[in-house]
């Protein structure tokens, strides 16, 4: 099989034979579809809709078989060959538009066996995050993308290619959903039966917008988390020796062994899944493995004896690892732990995303399918040993904080004692500590792709982007804005030597809404001079400033009582197609968990073109200042001067200012 021929649309005349997984790469931990009779009759004709009738006698069967093994049909039969599945030069992709390529080009990254998490059930990150619900899905999308003029919009409905729609050519081309639900069946429990059905598939976040770049697209955000919560703590510039545990290496988590090596300190990342640690291991994205607790713990004695930066690989389950650290504690007086957190992923707590302590992995892979009430119960009891173990180190002068992966949540459901009398959590979110005060200033993970493949194309972007970092800083910013602008100038000029690119030629960089839309602008100056040999895809992660609204992750620092609403996401993915993005998605879930959050996003390519340069700059604005808007209504100080001064400095803007009352005296008068 060539490009042309996956392109080509789904093949049913022959049917191509049937295939079984790849046994030596890791899949998607097995569902228990709990489906009625009546249910799973209609999930296998759901998914025979895609077929001429010729076909269902064959594959009927097969689908039958997969939904009662896998608890979904994935139509495996319809997988292409791994080693085909990758980002290729958009000039390799047989297009009628460029815009059709380079979305192409971002799915096949997305499914890369080096990038995806879950590559033949379509999982790129967290558990359960999929660009389609299955192949069929895929082949045809691909078809649709390749032979899409630019006058037509394609409609992505929860992994389901509904088609393509008359339109015009600054409209998107496509416009993605995933997950969307009637708010009072927003629970888990639709969830698991309507992805059985083939009705929903939860896109976290990048995996169903097809704007993930691999583990790097989280490597800037939690460098800046652990380099402020170190400043926070213990001044400016102390890292080295510092120790920053934490867990997961399986998708974006697998970022953190890279995040505390830039940072500067010790981390040790715990992970259950020895494929997922091998490949971290051998991509270089940590630089040791402790097989023990007891080696471990001699690996971080004699790096923080000597201020050695250094990356540990945990094997085997964080709790383990928590547990021996307390004993270590308890037993010598000596807290080897400064900095800590985790990034399991919690979201999906009983099908894959937590593994209990009690199990080892394959055994807890089996009893999540065989007996999954028991499976919760032991997941619960893992919490709460996670959280008691956690609580005493914290005694003893660590400082933990939530990642955003929904650990408080799921504990405090559990019944861990992470609760205040008010109900609110006894450690902040990460939002809350570091990165809620970044967000306010404008900044956020601003990401592109260069769509050649060069390594020497990305290097030039490197380049422009820190000539506009210069730039800023010459322009007399806050004080808050030049640590920022600080740090991002460092991070940009040593991303190269870093090797963070895994899979497409792509990198992330904070920026705010001055900085993106001037790269965005530079970017595409530079396709049109030759400097940079073909166009570029520029997009972000939706944990961003105005992507999504998260009362527990990304708005949890807004204090107006609007953290529990979604309009600014919502608003910021129309806001995006209108102002010429060249697709948008929104999603129901993402780092939280499904009905805990709406998150969006969008990609936007730069073809060197004059209208793509204007409608660039025209969008990131938009894209960014939604965001501060929001954050600056809700109270944040930061967030106010900084919409104040876009207002200031850009035509066109007039923003409807916050006036902040006094509380006591509201209680005098009222």
């Amino acid at each position: 099989m060539d490009l042309v021929e996956l392109c080509s649309g789904l093949q049913t005349d022959p049917l191509p034979p049937p295939r079984e997984r790849t046994a030596d790469i890791a899949h998607a931990p097995n569902r228990n579809h709990g489906l009625s009779t009546n249910e799973r009759v209609l999930a296998i004709k759901n998914a025979l809709r895609y077929f001429p009738k010729h076909c269902h006698a064959e594959l009927a069967p097969e689908f039958s078989k997969e939904l009662d093994e896998f608890g979904h049909i994935y139509m495996y039969r319809f997988m292409p060959d791994s080693a085909l599945m990758r980002a290729y030069p958009i000039s390799e992709y047989k297009t009628k538009t460029v815009a059709g390529a380079a979305i192409i080009l971002m799915i096949m990254n997305n499914l890369d066996r080096r990038v995806a998490q879950f590559p033949e059930e379509l999982v790129t990150y967290g558990g359960n995050g999929q660009v389609f619900g299955n192949w069929g899905q895929f082949r045809v999308a691909l078809h649709y993308l390749s032979t899409m003029s630019d006058d037509q919009t394609l409609s992505m409905m929860s992994g389901h290619p509904a088609g393509l729609f008359p339109s015009h050519k600054r409209a998107p081309r496509v416009v993605i959903t995933n997950g969307m639900m009637i708010p009072n069946y927003s629970t888990k429990e639709m969830y698991d039966k309507l992805f059985a059905m083939g009705c929903t598939m939860y896109g976290q976040m990048t995996a169903g917008s097809y704007c993930y770049i691999g583990p790097q697209g989280i490597v800037h955000g939690t460098t800046i988390t652990v380099m402020n919560a170190g400043r926070q703590f213990y001044g400016a510039g102390n890292m080295a020796g510092k120790v920053y545990v934490t867990a997961g290496l399986g998708g974006m988590s697998g970022a953190q062994g890279k995040a505390v090596v830039i940072a500067g300190c010790i981390g040790v990342i715990a992970e259950v899944s020895r494929e997922a640690l091998d490949k971290r291991h051998s991509q270089g994205w940590i630089q040791a493995v402790a097989e023990t607790v007891d080696e471990c713990i001699e690996m971080v004695k004699e790096a923080r004896a000597s201020k050695k930066v250094l990356s540990i690989g945990f094997y085997g389950n964080v709790v383990t690892l928590w547990e021996g650290l307390a004993e270590y504690t308890k037993r010598t007086g000596e807290n080897l732990v400064d900095l800590a957190s985790d990034q399991t992923s919690l979201h999906n707590p009983y099908n894959g995303g937590y593994y209990p302590v009690q199990l080892t992995y394959s055994q807890a892979d089996d009893m999540m399918t065989q007996d999954p009430a028991q499976f919760k119960t032991l997941v619960q009891e893992s919490l709460r040993r996670h959280v008691g173990a956690v609580n005493f180190l914290c005694e003893q002068g660590m400082h933990f904080w939530d990642y955003g992966n929904a650990f408080l949540l799921e504990a405090s459901r559990a019944g861990a004692p992470v609760t205040k009398p008010d109900g609110s959590f006894i450690y902040p979110s990460y939002v809350q500590l570091t990165i809620g005060g970044v967000f306010s200033l404008g900044f956020g993970p601003f990401r592109w792709v260069c769509a050649s493949g060069s390594e020497e194309d990305l290097a030039a972007t490197d380049q422009i982007a820190a000539r506009v970092i210069r730039q800023q800083l010459e322009e007399n910013p806050s004080p808050e804005e030049e640590d920022n602008l600080r740090d991002n100038l460092t991070w940009i000029e040593q991303a190269g030597e870093n090797k963070m690119v895994v899979g497409s030629q792509a990198r992330i960089l904070y920026s705010n809404q001055a900085g993106r839309s001037r790269i965005a602008a530079a970017f595409n100056e530079a396709i049109a001079a030759g400097e940079i040999s073909a166009p570029i895809v520029l997009s972000r992660d939706h944990h961003d400033v105005s992507g999504t609204d998260s009362p527990f992750r990304e708005t949890s620092n807004i204090t107006d009582g609007s953290m529990w609403c979604a309009d600014m996401a919502v608003q910021n993915v129309i806001g995006g197609a209108l102002r010429g993005a060249t697709w948008v998605s929104i999603h129901n879930g993402g780092g939280v968990g499904w009905g805990e959050v709406m998150n969006g996003g969008f990609g936007m390519v730069l073809d060197g073109s004059a209208e793509a340069g204007e409608l660039a700059v025209s969008m990131l604005h938009w894209d960014v200042s939604n965001g501060v808007c929001r954050r600056a209504w809700g109270g944040h100080p930061l967030a106010q001067h900084a919409i104040s001064h876009t207002q200031d400095t850009v035509p066109g803007y007039r923003i409807t200012q916050c006036v902040d009352a006094d509380e006591e005296q509201i209680k005098e008068l009222c």
